[in-house]
């Protein structure tokens, strides 16, 4: 057996579980149709939850668990984490209600945050800096593949036996990650003093980010008046900026404001908001489109949408080549135009008639080498200019704004296209609106210079 410390099996390890995380993602987003069926009493909005639970959680604990990963040791935390999603995924498949699967899935959400920043942390500890662009990249493809691989497995799943296997199928792999890693990866940390976590930042943050997301889809239910929903968004504005006021003034904030000093960090960040919010609503109205409007079934659905994710993974590890040279600007605007024009097509020339052959592929194809070319960068980008004791933090930041960004994403499709009997019009707007978050991540990102400096002699 290969000894501690050893880059490439601490690479493989670690990925697992990115991995793992990314499978349950998209798993989770092609049962949504499925639990719509299962929880036929429970309305679009509060359904959504069964994700954006997960999601918010998910985005609101990433960098409080990459400042612990710095701090008490990546290793550690990173078992801790693997433990936490393995129980939490064997709950989430025995729910009896919508309450009890939302619980879960907010557990399940803790386990994934620690996974995801130690997962990264340990990654780029291992390898040296002139090799760390090309790894992020590899890395980044791993999630691709198992979000190529997650529409077709659990839309497999749940046709042939039911939407539990999608969360049950994190047991064996996430066993095997947790025995292999005890033995096969070095122990790293970065900070030595520990700081209290910013528990009060964290709320904050979960409550801000909720509630926007809770007015977006009570938008279509009849339940809510227009003040209701105004309220809800204008009150997590009111606390996500009371906790940007907060952290600038709190030694170890949830997030650390001092790392938005750099420009190139900034933008990538918002960049990778914007394409958080575009990524995630087109996975599920995908969805939603092919088994609503096409009728496709939950297995056909799902095999529909793997082209796309399977671009996204050789384009991936290329683009971390690219990147580790020329810098990632390039790729960020060339993926987020690309993106924009696959969408635009979707827009235009969809009907209620399936066009899979002439329409759908061309489109998932392009969108998939959009993507390949987007979440790597974003994810390299960010962590570019950091020193080696932010690697935990710095990269949590990023996730935990993509993160934030698909909360959003989620809700816009759902109060859009995820109420039953949405028509082709309302989709062709989904398409649109996908195709501007291409544009405007494109244009956010021409400040962006990672380029490498050259090598003196």
């Amino acid at each position: 057996m290969s000894s501690p410390g050893n880059p490439w099996l601490t690479f493989w390890l670690s990925a697992l579980a990115v991995f793992l995380v990314s499978l349950d993602s998209t798993v989770v987003i092609a049962a949504y149709p499925a639990l719509r069926q299962e929880f036929s009493s429970v309305n679009a909005g509060q359904l959504s939850w069964s994700i954006n639970a997960y999601s918010v959680v998910y985005a609101a604990l990433l960098v409080p668990a990459g400042r612990l990963a710095d701090q008490w040791g990546r290793k550690r935390l990173f078992l801790w984490g693997v433990f936490i999603f393995i129980v939490a995924s064997s709950a989430c498949g025995l729910a009896p209600t919508i309450e009890t699967l939302i619980a879960a899935r907010s557990v399940q959400a803790i386990g994934a945050a620690i996974m995801t920043t130690t997962s990264l942390a340990l990654i780029l500890a291992a390898f040296a800096p002139t090799k760390r662009a090309a790894v992020v990249g590899l890395w980044s493809a791993m999630g691709a593949l198992a979000a190529a691989v997650g529409p077709a497995l659990g839309s497999w799943m749940i046709y042939h036996y039911s939407w539990r296997w999608i969360f049950w199928i994190n047991l064996p792999i996430g066993l095997y990650a947790w025995l292999h890693s005890r033995k096969s990866i070095a122990e790293s940390s970065g900070l030595k003093v520990a700081e209290p976590l910013d528990w009060p930042g964290v709320l904050m943050l979960i409550s801000g980010v909720s509630l926007i997301a809770l007015g977006i889809v009570k938008v279509e239910d009849q339940r809510w008046t227009t003040l209701m929903v105004i309220s809800s968004l204008a009150g997590g504005t009111l606390i996500l900026t009371a906790f940007v006021l907060w952290a600038k003034r709190q030694p170890g904030a949830a997030i650390d404001m001092s790392l938005f000093s750099e420009p190139s960090y900034r933008y990538i960040n918002l960049a990778s908001f914007v394409f958080g919010i575009a990524f995630t609503a087109m996975f599920i109205s995908s969805f939603l489109f092919l088994i609503g409007i096409w009728g496709f079934s939950q297995h056909w659905a799902g095999l529909a949408i793997t082209p796309g994710p399977l671009m996204v993974i050789p384009v991936a590890i290329l683009s971390g080549r690219w990147a580790g040279k020329f810098g990632h600007r390039p790729l960020l605007i060339a993926g987020g135009l690309l993106y924009a024009t696959s969408n635009v097509t979707m827009s235009h020339l969809i009907t209620s008639q399936s066009a899979f052959w002439t329409l759908w592929l061309p489109a998932q194809i392009a969108g998939g080498i959009a993507v390949g070319l987007l979440l790597p960068a974003l994810s390299g980008a960010a962590v570019a200019k950091l020193k080696p004791q932010q690697f935990g933090v710095g990269g949590g930041v990023n996730n935990a704004i993509r993160q934030i960004g698909g909360v959003i994403g989620v809700a816009i499709a759902v109060a859009l296209v995820g109420q039953l009997g949405a028509d082709i019009a309302q989709f062709k707007t989904m398409y649109l609106l996908l195709a501007c978050g291409g544009v405007l991540t494109a244009l956010i990102c021409l400040p962006v210079d990672t380029r490498p400096k050259p090598l003196t002699q």
